[in-house]
């Protein structure tokens, strides 16, 4: 019988961020530090024919190691306005 592999799990981050225009370069300062383990990432936001919503959603497919993981879910939530939940599919 032939031996089963562990696999990775799918490791799914949703990052609310209240006052997109503001925080939007600390956001970025760290996605761009661990970008090398954001497998997807998808920005969700409002928009209407006069302006944008100042909040947004940011989800993001992460492949690391659980110490990278929580290393940018630690920076992100150090930023004022900005709540990170994670969500882990096991195979």
């Amino acid at each position: 019988m032939a031996k089963k592999t562990a696999m990775t799990p799918h490791t799914i981050l949703g990052v609310h961020i209240t006052e997109r225009v503001k925080e939007a370069i600390e956001v970025q300062k760290q996605l761009t530090c661990f970008g090398r383990y954001i497998k997807t990432r998808l920005g969700l936001h409002d928009i209407t024919v006069k302006s944008e919503a100042p909040n947004g959603l940011v989800l993001l497919e992460v492949c690391a190691p659980d110490a990278k993981v929580k290393a940018l879910m630690a920076g992100l939530n150090a930023i004022i306005g900005v709540e990170v939940k994670k969500m882990v599919f096991e195979h």
